[in-house]
């Protein structure tokens, strides 16, 4: 009983002789031979692709920036890039140059490709400014503000003006208008949107256009067909155009003008009564 005893205590002394009957049992089942020539070429396309990728992520050597520059320094755009250059020709990230690049002002779109064996090539393109914004940012021609606090800048660019985030609004109007205007031998100055919703166009003459809050394209279209051709003969006499009216529009004169050669009919002067042969001119918003 005794001897029964210690050999139980033994055995559960001993499990290495447990491990050793598994492995002796897993070798006998397994044809290892057969196992080795099946992932030998298998382990050789992994060997053959890491060296593959290690001689082809060698280090870059050159970066080519193409691109016509108004406003962008190439030596801004070669400091954006040069923290990502110790990168591999493989490993480099494209994304994270092409976003460093693109973060500097008057960069509108950037490219960046790989070129065979080290280098890199980026397409730098610039923003266009088509207007200023409230006196102190840049609009580019598809209504986005994309420069802010630039004091004076483009003085030469019309002056497109509204509260904070009215810019793509404004600018839409702007850019369906200008081509009209320009049409009909004028130019727009300024374009604004106030606080209340209603617009006003200036023209290049300074003659301002008062369009209201209402039926805006509308009065801009009768403005041109009709107001215009009576009205620029006569740009150093006119205060101002007030195209707020359903059936017509108004004329302010300036003071001593001879505004009566204008029909009164078509354009009652400030002031002026209506005629007996035509409806009292009705004033919208």
């Amino acid at each position: 009983m005794i001897a029964g005893a210690l050999q139980r205590r033994n055995r559960f002394k001993r499990p290495g002789s447990a491990a050793r009957l598994t492995w002796r049992s897993l070798r006998s089942r397994v044809d290892w031979r057969a196992l080795a020539q099946q992932a030998g070429p298998f382990t050789l396309a992994v060997a053959g692709l890491g060296a593959l990728a290690w001689g082809l992520n060698r280090p870059l050597r050159t970066v080519a920036i193409d691109g016509s520059f108004q406003r962008v320094s190439p030596a801004a755009i070669e400091k954006a890039v040069a923290p990502y250059l110790s990168s591999g020709f493989m490993s480099v990230n494209l994304d994270a140059i092409r976003r460093a690049v693109q973060a500097i002002p008057w960069v509108d779109r950037v490219r960046v490709q790989r070129r065979w064996p080290m280098s890199l090539r980026l397409t730098v393109i610039e923003q266009r400014a088509a207007a200023r914004w409230n006196g102190t940012g840049l609009i580019n021609a598809r209504g986005e503000l994309f420069l802010r606090g630039t004091g004076g800048a483009a003085p030469e660019l019309p002056a497109l003006s509204g509260p904070t985030g009215t810019e793509s609004e404004v600018a839409k109007l702007y850019f369906a208008t200008e081509p009209r205007i320009a049409a009909a031998g004028m130019r727009i100055a300024a374009l604004k949107l106030d606080e209340r919703g209603a617009w006003e166009m200036d023209l290049a003459d300074g003659l301002p256009v008062r369009l209201g809050r209402r039926h805006v394209e509308r009065r801009i279209g009768r403005f041109i067909d009709t107001a215009a051709r009576i009205v620029i003969p006569h740009l150093s006499e006119v205060e101002y155009v007030d195209m707020r009216y359903s059936n017509g529009f108004a004329v302010g004169w300036r003071p001593g003008s001879a505004g009566g050669s204008t029909p009164k009919s078509a354009t009652p002067a400030r002031g002026a009564a209506p005629t007996a042969t035509k409806p009292p001119l009705q004033k919208e918003a």
